[in-house]
């Protein structure tokens, strides 16, 4: 039985690296301004994408590559070189968003697999037909798609991928074909700069055109004025419908921009998700618990199991960010001996331990720490915070950069984390 692909974001060559060692089975990335995260894309050199792709091959994993911006006629020949440049480091796709780009990477990389971008908005057969007839291999279909509609797709396309997101940010306008950044500070979702404009708050007014009055409208207390900004989308808990469907081939997380941790938990959460529908385990509470531990702007499971008429709750109306239920203190490096303080650690701290699946963390008890179990997790306790420069510390806060000794060898990228204070949860302003 061919299992459901999970895919994972990729900003960086070390989130890449940490998506992977969480559980992904592909990442996506990109490098240029021919990829729709400009920001990401900045954080990827060519020579690192290409690390990135030979480091997935040797673990039997995918890259797909992102060419799906939208592209001026004073590009088309830099599109070109960047189509041919990315083809020599051999990734596993490319995925691209517009028929003439679609047509242009067959022709100069015919070799090289085509996914459809979710900005191509494909809702239908009708759609997924045309494009499937230019060449694509998979359609990344329309956030507002439902599974209804997957299925008939599906049964009129049976060899045609498709792919959905399962997870992340949510835009306000279809599949991301937003102008609003645009019109307020000129930098153009579709080219990769969206402002994200939709988060902010608004004041509305009402205007009287023949009288010149303008009336500030005042909401009711609590409703807020964050009319625009969609709440994240999280179906961890509709894995079997989705996949019980038996339509879906690969589910995807959204957030190339986002922080190392976010790629470790969501790597981790779907992860389980996935193996545990394999073995008719289910258990939608251990993967949100993970999940909300994440920054988030509340949660909606969105349109794929619900039509858009039938939701009322997709939209955080009175804040546009709220910290999760726990905050990171702490990653550690790449050998497993030491970590980085993200937060704040002092010693006798109850740390719990984010480890990729299946990792063995050895239980110690020495003159750095201990190491013990409790509920079912793995947590950490220092006695002492020991620098690589053998400095001792009181206490050690996120400016310090001085790597501190582990008492015991955890694995690459593995997160240290605590409880977030009552006081922390919510960010009304941020």
């Amino acid at each position: 039985m061919q299992k459901v692909e999970l895919l994972s974001p990729a900003g960086t060559l070390e989130k890449l690296k940490i998506a992977f060692d969480f559980g992904a089975d592909a990442v996506y990335g990109g490098v240029s301004h021919f990829s729709l995260r400009i920001r990401s894309g900045k954080e990827f050199s060519m020579e690192e994408f290409k690390e990135g792709i030979e480091y997935a091959h040797a673990r039997g994993k995918k890259v797909y590559t992102t060419i799906n911006g939208f592209p001026f006629n004073s590009q088309l020949n830099l599109l070109r070189k960047h189509i041919l440049a990315m083809a020599e480091l051999k990734p596993d796709a490319f995925i691209v968003a517009t028929p003439g780009v679609l047509k242009l990477c067959h022709e100069l990389a015919p070799h090289i697999p085509l996914h459809l971008s979710t900005q191509a908005n494909v809702m239908n057969v009708l759609d997924a037909k045309v494009y499937a007839d230019l060449g694509a291999t998979r359609i990344i279909t329309a956030r507002e798609i439902s599974l209804k509609d997957l299925v008939e797709i599906k049964k009129e396309l049976p060899e045609l991928e498709l792919e959905v997101f399962i997870h992340g940010s949510m835009c306000f306008a279809y599949s991301g074909r937003c102008l609003i950044s645009t019109l307020q500070s000129g930098r153009v979702p579709n080219r990769g700069s969206c402002a994200n404009d939709c988060r902010f708050p608004y004041e509305m007014y009402a205007a009287n055109p023949e009288t010149g009055t303008l009336f500030k409208l005042e909401e009711e207390e609590g409703v807020g004025t964050y009319i625009m900004n969609a709440k994240d989308l999280n179906l961890a808990s509709h894995v079997k419908e989705i996949l019980d469907s038996g339509v879906v081939d690969s589910v995807k997380i959204e957030g190339r921009t986002k922080t190392s941790y976010y790629a470790a938990v969501t790597a981790k959460a779907y992860r389980m998700a996935l193996d545990d529908y394999y073995e008719n385990r289910i258990d939608s509470d251990k993967y949100q618990y993970e999940l909300q531990s994440l920054q988030n702007r509340g949660y909606t499971d969105a349109y794929l199991v619900s039509r858009p008429f039938e939701k009322n709750d997709t939209q955080s109306l009175d804040f546009t960010m709220q910290l999760g239920t726990h905050q990171v203190s702490g990653v550690v490096n790449e050998e497993g001996t030491h970590f980085l303080c993200k937060y704040k650690t002092l010693p006798n701290d109850e740390l719990e331990i984010v480890a990729p699946l299946n990792s063995h963390v050895e239980i110690v008890d020495n003159e750095l720490g201990s190491t013990y179990e409790k509920d079912g997790r793995v947590y950490m306790k220092f006695k002492q915070l020991i620098a690589e420069n053998k400095k001792v510390w009181d206490e050690v806060h996120s400016g310090n950069v001085n790597p501190i000794k582990l008492p015991v060898k955890l694995p690459a990228y593995t997160f240290l984390r605590i409880p977030a204070s009552h006081d922390m949860l919510k960010y009304p302003n941020n």
